[in-house]
Formats: C-alpha cells, sequence, structure tokens
C-alpha cells in the first residue's frame, strides 16, 4: 500500500539522506536532495564529510567528526522521524560502523550506496573501511545498491558481461543485505542492473544514451528507491520507478565546467 501523498500534518514522505556535499551539485547530498524534492518527498541529511569537487574530479576531502554526523541524525529522526533511509560517502571504518548503529535503531528501510570511487576515480572510501562495510553496514541495507568497480572492491567478482551479474548479486547477499541491486551501467549494450533477493530477480533494462554528461547517477539512483521506499512501495516497485527517473535524467543531463556534467534531477519539470 502506498503512502499518502501528504500525512496528516501536510508533509509529504520523509527520506533522509547520509552522504558527503559535493560543492559542484551533481552528486552527494546535492544530487540526494534534488532527486527527493523531484519525487515528491521531503529530503534531509545528515552531512558525513565536505568535498572540494568540481566536473574535473574532487579536489580536497574532509570528514567530520563521529560525535557531528551521530548529532545531526538523532536531531532529524529524534524529533521529525523518516519513512526511509539513504546512506552514501562513509568514508571511514569509524563512520560506517557509527551510521550502521544508528541504523539499526531506526525501523525504516534503507538504501545503502556502497560509495567506494568517484565517477572520475577519485577514492572516497578508506581501504580501512571495507571490512566495516561488509560486517557492519550492509547488514542494516534494505537495498544496497553497488556499481560494479564496488562489487570488486566489496567481494572480489569482477562482471565481464550480463550473465555474471548474478554471481556478483549472490556475492553481494552474502554480507546481509536483503536485496541487492547490481547496477550493469559499465558494460557494453543497453543499460541493465539487476535487482534480487536471493529468490526473485527483476532486470532493469534501459536504453543507453549517448550523453558523457553522468555525474551523479548512482547517488540519484539511490536517493529514488528510497523516495519510493518512502512512498510505500515495494523494493521493486520502488528500483522500477527509480529506473525510469534516472535514465531520463541522464538522457537530460548537461554540460558543466570542463569535464563531465551532471545528470538533470529536474528533467521532468523542463517541459512543464
Amino acid at each position: 500500500m502506498t503512502r499518502d501523498a501528504t500525512d496528516a500534518t501536510g508533509a509529504p514522505p520523509l527520506v533522509l539522506t547520509v552522504a558527503g556535499s559535493d560543492s559542484g551539485g551533481g552528486a552527494g547530498i546535492q544530487a540526494d536532495l534534488k532527486t527527493m524534492l523531484a519525487l515528491g518527498t521531503h529530503g534531509m541529511s545528515v552531512l558525513t564529510a565536505v568535498t572540494a569537487q568540481n566536473s574535473l574530479g574532487v579536489q580536497g576531502a574532509w570528514e567530520l567528526p563521529v560525535e557531528a554526523v551521530r548529532a545531526q541524525y538523532r536531531s532529524v529522526v529524534d524529533d521529525i522521524g523518516v519513512h526511509a533511509v539513504k546512506t552514501g560517502m562513509l568514508s571511514s571504518a569509524e563512520l560506517v560502523e557509527t551510521v550502521a548503529e544508528l541504523l539499526a535503531g531506526t525501523d525504516a528501510p534503507t538504501v545503502v550506496d556502497p560509495v567506494g570511487v568517484s565517477k572520475h576515480g577519485d577514492p572516497l572510501l578508506a581501504a580501512s573501511a571495507l571490512d566495516s562495510v561488509r560486517s557492519a553496514l550492509l547488514p542494516a541495507a534494505t537495498v544496497a545498491t553497488p556499481n560494479l568497480d564496488e562489487v570488486a572492491q566489496l567481494t572480489g567478482v569482477r562482471v565481464a558481461s550480463e550473465d555474471d551479474l548474478r554471481r556478483a548479486a549472490d556475492a553481494v547477499l552474502g554480507y546481509g543485505p536483503r536485496w541487492a541491486l547490481i547496477k550493469g551501467g559499465h558494460l557494453a549494450g543497453d543499460a541493465v542492473d539487476l535487482l534480487t533477493d536471493g529468490s526473485e530477480e527483476h532486470w532493469l533494462r534501459a536504453p543507453r544514451h549517448d550523453n558523457r554528461h553522468t555525474h551523479g547517477t548512482g547517488c540519484t539512483l539511490a536517493s529514488a528507491i528510497a523516495a519510493g521506499l518512502a512512498k510505500g512501495l515495494t523494493v521493486p516497485e520502488a528500483a522500477k520507478a527509480a529506473k525510469e527517473y534516472v535514465t531520463g535524467a541522464i538522457a537530460a543531463g548537461f554540460a558543466l565546467g570542463a569535464g563531465i556534467g551532471p545528470v538533470d534531477h529536474g528533467w521532468r519539470f523542463r517541459g512543464a
């Protein structure tokens, strides 16, 4: 059953993102909040890191203290409440473990985007944090949404074709998330993702758009799934709707700066 567009107070469904900031506005907290707004939910944020970032890459990153992350989370959840949570950049083992502990005490579905590297190849997760992602964060996930590089980083499974996506999903599910969405965007051909809980499979396909401006794709997809879950959709329903939204955002991605521009989070409003 879907949740009403607004509750008795007039508030839309509530989604919380726990992630880093992208000063260029294409990914991270900024992409999350834009996505949540575009999909009719109220986005809230827990900032985990500040980055100096533009279309060319990440020039610097500064992690926030664990106490600041915990205080932000408790401030929002204890007063306002939340219908779904999305996690993104958690750069250290201490941060990963703190956020996993907070999630364990929150009665809301969680989408874990295990961010390892930026679109430009800049590392955003310390190698020492990988064990914490496997042992603490993934077990707290309703849905985990790794791309192929992150699958390899977390499980050692390397995906070269569609046939390998099941093997990748099995490896990720072995760490405890209820569902795994393996993003096959780096493969040739159509953009195909595999969503599975180990018993049922959903293949999400979309045409590949000839557009290099795809910064923020992973953050956007995970946030769109969280928005769907906040509305009361099932995981397969939320993933299908998110795939449709992010495909349109990629098609409308635009140039920004001298490098890779962002997807267009407001693409559905441009023709209004």
